[in-house]
């Protein structure tokens, strides 16, 4: 027997309504907000990914799917999917006519982690991204979104965390100073990280071990550093969330994964998923198109984990699966074709009808609507036929009522709708 590939998983009829759920709900609240749905393709070019995301990353040196082509081009099934975004805003010149775009998508990422609670080698994220705006309010929109979304999808115990990562402009001193203290400290932190001191020394923030988690605890922090500009940017964020009446918690040691972060970042935190608090993240990435290719335009946006978000919402999935609205149990061959004719023609008029293409007693047709959970049962046998009407059995009060064969579906409708 052939089995999922370690870190993959299959979504199955019992779980997935609760995906569509999820998905309606996001769909709407984001359209109401002016985003416009955009899909991109899940394989890029390796150097789109390394460019955006960062050389000296763990995503591109350890996580990502990347192989040649029949041509040897290197291509990678995406990791993330804010650099593909840009790259079709670039690409198409989607700024000509307005810079200003709104986009979302909802798709499967591919990334070659450790799989655990909550994390998958396929994962799906839902993205939001706002191109052209350079108002620390566009920030704010996206927090209170997502502060939105988790109420009306019923999530609990979730915490906002916030940091500045400053800019060109101020991130160099706070590097130096940053290394200087890691430096110091090499002892206590993971091999890894003592590679990351000269590399990329924001990286070490990021570390999730233990040891280098508790060594950065007396690190300095990037808001002290922050310029005039970054500062009030930040200042801009707070004083907005705060009207929104939005509780956050300002967190020095947030720098997210990804390297083309600046300014403004941002986690949902839950404590209901262990070690793996994050369930969206997101912040501002005011170089990316440019370092893409493109004109000198900001952009920001989040993403949201859904396989962990179905974890944690409050959401009865039992509330969503759609039981068939009327089984067609047919006794003998002409029963069953004319009741094969009536099922279609319900199914046209949005009237779930289900039947058993098999020759069986009515005892085991009246089972299999059972299980199937059909509110109705309409039973067709040649005796009814002859008489020109049908028995409708109501499932939960087990009442029966005869309906008149002429002008069936419309009579079901009325009975059962």
């Amino acid at each position: 027997m052939i089995q999922l590939i370690r870190g993959f998983k299959d979504i199955l009829p019992g779980e997935v309504e609760l995906w569509q759920q999820i998905e309606k709900t996001v769909c709407s609240l984001l359209e109401d907000f002016g985003f416009k749905e955009i899909r991109i393709p899940i394989m890029e070019r390796t150097e789109l990914f390394a460019r955006s995301i960062g050389e000296d990353t763990d995503i591109v040196e350890k996580e990502m799917y990347t192989f040649p082509d029949r041509k040897g081009e290197l291509i990678t099934l995406r990791p993330e999917a804010t650099a593909s975004v840009v790259r079709s805003y670039i690409q198409h010149k989607l700024y000509a006519k307005d810079p200003v775009r709104k986009f979302y998508t909802i798709g499967p990422m591919f990334r070659r982690e450790r799989p655990q609670k909550g994390r998958y080698r396929q994962f799906y994220q839902i993205n939001a991204e706002i191109i052209g705006v350079d108002s620390p309010l566009a920030d704010v929109e996206l927090i209170f979104l997502l502060v939105t979304l988790f109420s009306r999808l019923s999530v609990s115990d979730v915490e906002v965390h916030i940091n500045s990562l400053g800019c060109p402009e101020c991130r160099p001193k706070f590097k130096a100073t940053l290394t200087d203290f890691l430096t110091s400290s090499t002892e206590n932190l993971c091999s890894d990280c003592v590679i990351r001191i000269y590399r990329n020394p924001l990286r070490v923030l990021d570390c999730k071990v233990p040891a280098c988690r508790e060594a950065m605890t007396d690190a300095p922090s990037i808001l002290d550093y922050l310029c005039p500009v970054c500062s009030q940017d930040f200042e801009t964020v707070k004083t907005a969330l705060e009207a929104f009446k939005i509780p956050f918690t300002v967190d020095n040691q947030l720098v997210r994964g990804l390297d083309y972060y600046t300014r403004t970042t941002f986690e949902i935190q839950t404590g209901s998923l262990g070690a793996q608090s994050a369930v969206a993240g997101g912040g501002r990435y005011d170089g990316l198109v440019k370092a893409l290719g493109g004109p000198d335009i900001p952009g920001t946006g989040f993403a949201i984990g859904v396989d962990r978000l179905s974890e944690i919402t409050g959401l009865n999935n039992a509330d969503y699966i759609k039981a068939p609205d009327i089984f067609l149990a047919a006794l003998g061959e002409k029963s069953q074709s004319l009741a094969f004719k009536w099922k279609c023609a319900l199914g046209l008029e949005g009237v779930k009808a289900e039947m058993d293409f098999g020759v069986r007693s009515l005892k085991s047709q009246m089972k299999q609507a059972d299980r199937l959970g059909a509110k109705h049962v309409l039973i067709i046998g040649d005796n009814e036929i002859k008489e020109g009407a049908v028995i409708l059995r109501d499932m939960t009060t087990k009442a029966q009522v005869s309906i008149p064969i002429e002008d069936i579906v419309e009579n079901i409708k009325t009975k059962i709708l």
